[in-house]
């Protein structure tokens, strides 16, 4: 043990604690200052940053040992409260520089320092500093970072004041469309928003802390399981197998009728098998995660090993065994059929192309690792707090498992880190529930990030082969599609998932004639789990990069290919239907000058020689609001005496389900002239909110958008009076009018049928037109993203900070998925840095956003979804960009060094 004095935010603290205690845990553990966070835990991703003796230090990793006794520690309490704000936390907000907000109190105690230093930086220069500092941001796409940190300065600098920058609401106004700062922001910048860990170290003392014992192999028998060492290990309270388990010990993967297998293939706790390398084998529970820690390695597993399929090809072969055995590998088919037979028509066309696609097992990389507890309620119900964006699905998938019926389970959602999709599976709800069912205490389990890389799930790679034919005047008039979706060893949702390519393998286009068949295949990899874009960014690649193919063999330029046949009147989605709106030609026409000019930037960039090439390239970006089919979502509000209470389960992965649900609310309900502040949001909480359905999709904003404006519809219908006027809550009370209404809406759509692929699958449709302009280093194979411009179409705009955040987002995720990000080798791809997350530097800070607003015809004041459309297609672009900056065409992601250095030798 040692002893030190430190100032700790300007007080002076006496710490007793051990010398390899790292700084963090002091800071939250035993000083409570939750505020720094604790992502990566190896310095890798700056969350927990903080500033000692005035430089950036990244407390995960600096030992007690290491911190000098009278040391001056700053966190990100020490810089602002929410009465008295940086300049750097009002930057933030202004900016909507918070999504998930997990990474932003180690950017503002960096940007802290940097400005302190240099109080007149340039954009380049934060973007140096954040790339010094190994700060990441997951949500943001870095650029409104950069400039919350530019206005700060502005402010420091006395140039501007708050009233400047703050948005001011009109009397009376609208803030649909608006820059009004989400209702979650201060407490994001100011550290005190709590996530899951923070809730974590408030737990009662009696809690029991779980952790893992996990496969290490990818397939496997199982063939015993000795916990007797551990249980005798100190602290241990009990370790738990599936022989704990008082349920089925099986997550219900909601399987449709079509699908060959029956959904119940993963276990909770492995009992007969391993399927994949991480599975969950058995449960330590201890006084300490440092007991049970110890504890786990004392737990014997003996396996047989088995041959393990880790890409769909691999388990599609003849002598493959059957994974889950009873059920085919390939075990879910749909076909499309659209217009007639393809062969006859393709006999017709005067240019034809056709290749290979695959786009691989994206990563999805949020800063905060998985994370929950549980425990059972004064009225007894299981409550499991967790990072869930599908509560109600979630009940429903876990309850047979772990023994309970379902309405005795209620999911909180906790504030969340980000999840872009993972969370729409069940990761560690139904552990969390065998463990309180087994002991009756409070549980708590948090990963670590090698934990959280390695065993959640991830984008399902599609192996995609594409032909495309188009008359001599270059309208396309038939496309043929195979694909292979390699869904790890878990079928939940991969039907679903299976069906997007038949929705979107050519979207965007009108093409009368279509036949294809697609797969979900089993393998050993990591399982599939939803991921932005569900679908899309694996479809749209394979159309995107042909449709190029097809404009170079007929000598034709791309984007006019693409105005020749993107969706006008009368046309049909792949599906059948008619698109929503037609936005596309118009696109195409606003972009066209601005084509124009990037291909003269860098034809006459490549004039001047050098080892360095560039090009531009474009793609279109398109996805549905909406899970197929006749969806719907509710909500209720509540008149109070000091205003309206609005609940929904609009879970939010940092995307603003708050500023959602506000600005809805607030519009619907003008007419009682009630102000933004009077309106209390109750989100995602079982207990108290309805079902809303999952946060996955693009379709909360459509879905749930709709259903909390029907509720606060009804709630006016309820307080007009017959003269028009609108009755206070008094005059309800005294004439015992209900004060409480639910709103419920549901999409009129139907599910695609998997003969033929035909049907109208989403009430809405977000659109977008993307170019990118890279830089290629021909000696190295290194690829640059030097600018990026989109012009989308999601309708009407319900927040701008919000809406450019997710564009921003989306994008820079693109950026990782063409170059960088890839979860393929058990050994490699196992850090936030292994696994090629981008930092600052490696995107854009040149990104111009550009918006129509066609009103949608089903969306709540007009508006479709947000989030999946920039993640389309973006990669698309990119790989386009490459091809025309040095000639060689990448079609297997991520486009790494290497290979575009092996096409350029070729």
């Amino acid at each position: 043990m040692l002893k030190k004095t430190l100032k700790i935010n300007g007080v002076s603290k006496t710490i007793i604690t051990n010398s390899d205690t790292t700084l963090a845990d002091v800071l939250r553990k035993q000083l409570l200052l939750t505020g720094t966070k604790v992502g990566c835990g190896k310095g890798e991703c700056g969350a927990c940053n903080v500033i000692m003796d005035g430089k950036v230090v990244k407390s995960c990793i600096v030992r007690m040992k290491r911190v000098p006794n009278e040391a001056e520690i700053v966190t990100i309490e020490g810089i602002g409260s929410s009465e008295n704000l940086h300049p750097l936390q009002l930057g933030w907000m202004v900016h909507g520089g918070a999504q998930c907000g997990f990474c932003t109190p180690g950017f503002i105690v960096s940007a802290k320092v940097l400005l302190d230093e240099n109080v007149n930086p340039t954009r380049e220069e934060v973007r140096d500093w954040f790339q010094k500092t190994r700060n990441i941001c997951r949500c943001t796409g870095y650029k409104p970072l950069v400039d919350a940190v530019m206005t700060a300065a502005k402010l420091m600098r006395g140039e501007i004041t708050k009233e400047d920058i703050w948005y001011k609401l009109p009397e009376g106004a609208s803030i649909l469309g608006t820059d009004f700062v989400r209702p979650s922001a201060c407490a994001k910048v100011t550290g005190t928003w709590e996530f899951g860990a923070d809730l974590g170290v408030t737990l009662p003392k009696d809690t029991l802390h779980i952790k893992l014992v996990q496969a290490t192999v990818s397939h496997a028998n199982i063939i015993s399981i000795d916990t007797s060492e551990a249980e005798e290990m100190p602290g241990v309270y009990k370790v738990l197998t599936y022989k704990d388990v008082k349920g089925t010990n099986r997550i219900n993967g909601l399987a449709f009728p079509s699908n060959v297998g029956d959904g119940l293939d993963r276990p909770i706790l492995c009992d007969e098998k391993v399927f994949q390398f991480g599975d969950a084998i058995a449960m330590v529970l201890a006084d300490n995660p440092a007991h049970a820690e110890a504890a786990c390695e004392k737990v014997k597993v003996e396996l047989e090993e088995l041959p393990a399929y880790m890409s769909a090809p691999a388990a599609m072969a003849e002598d493959a065994i059957e994974i889950h055995p009873g059920t085919p590998n390939i075990y879910f088919t749909t076909k499309m059929a659209k217009g007639e037979d393809t062969k006859a028509v393709f006999e017709e066309c005067e240019y034809v192309v056709e290749d290979d696609f695959y786009v691989g097992r994206q990563p999805h990389l949020p800063i905060e690792p998985d994370v929950g507890f549980a425990f059972f309620g004064e009225d007894g119900k299981l409550n499991i707090h967790s990072k869930s964006v599908a509560l109600h699905f979630h009940a429903l998938m876990i309850a047979d498992g772990i023994g309970l019926p379902v309405e005795d389970v209620a999911i909180v959602q906790n504030p969340t880190g980000g999840t872009f999709g993972y969370k729409f599976s069940p990761t560690i709800e139904a552990l969390l529930g065998v463990a309180v069912m087994a002991t009756n205490k409070p549980v708590y389990l948090e990963f670590s990030m090698y934990q959280q890389i390695t065993y959640t799930g991830k984008r399902s790679p599609f192996f995609i082969h594409v032909k495309m034919g188009a008359d001599k005047d270059g309208k396309i008039k038939a496309l043929e599609t195979d694909w292979s979706v390699d869904h790890g060893p878990y079928s939940e949702f991969g039907d679903l998932l299976t069906m997007r390519g038949s929705q979107f393998i050519g979207a965007g286009y009108d093409i009368d004639n279509i036949r294809g068949e697609g797969r979900t295949v089993c393998t050993n990899h990591a399982w599939g789990s939803a991921f932005r874009g569900y679908g899309s960014p694996q479809s749209l690649f394979s159309s995107e990069v042909l449709i190029d193919e097809l404009a170079e063999k007929m000598g034709v330029d791309p984007l006019e290919l693409r105005y020749k046949n993107v969706y006008r009147e009368g046309s049909t989605t792949p599906s059948g239907c008619k698109p929503d709106i037609i936005c596309f030609p118009e696109m195409i026409e606003k972009m066209t000058p601005i084509y124009n000019e990037a291909k003269e930037r860098v034809k006459n960039k490549n004039l001047k020689g050098g080892d360095k090439k560039y090009g531009a390239g474009v793609s279109l970006l398109i996805y549905g609001s909406g899970l197929d089919g006749a969806d719907s979502s509710e909500a209720w509000v509540e008149l109070t005496p000091s205003g309206v209470k609005v609940a929904n389960s609009w879970e939010d992965h940092g995307q603003g389900a708050d500023m959602g649900t506000l600005a809805i609310a607030h519009e619907t309900l003008k007419p009682l002239g009630i102000k933004p502040e009077d309106i209390k949001l109750i989100m995602n909480d079982m207990n108290i909110t309805p079902n809303s359905g999952p946060a996955g999709g693009s379709r909360s904003n459509v879905l749930t958008g709709n259903a909390t404006k029907v509720a606060c519809e009804n709630l006016l219908k309820a307080m007009k009076k017959e003269d028009g006027t609108y009755r206070t809550y008094e005059e309800m009370v005294a004439e015992n009018i209900d004060l409480k209404h639910d709103g419920k809406w549901t999409a009129a759509c139907t599910a695609c049928d998997t003969d033929t692929g035909q049907g109208n699958p989403f009430p809405c449709y977000m659109y977008g037109l993307l170019l990118s302009e890279v830089e290629v280093d021909i000696e190295t194979g290194k690829v640059n993203v030097e600018k990026l411009t989109i012009i989308s179409d999601v309708g009407t705009i319900i927040n701008k900070l919000v809406v450019d955040g997710q564009i921003y987002g989306g994008l820079a995720q693109g950026i990782g998925l063409a170059l960088s990000e890839d979860f393929e080798d058990l050994k490699r791809h196992t850090t936030l840095t292994k696994c090629g997350i981008p930092n600052i530097k490696d995107v854009t800070d040149d990104i111009e956003l550009i918006y129509m607003e066609t009103e949608r015809p089903y969306g709540p004041y007009g508006a479709s979804g947000a989030g999946e459309m920039p993640l389309s297609a973006p990669h698309a672009a990119i790989i386009n960009a490459i091809y025309d900056a040095c000639g060689v065409r990448i079609t297997k992601l991520p486009a790494l060094p290497e290979k575009i250095k092996a096409g350029l030798n070729k």
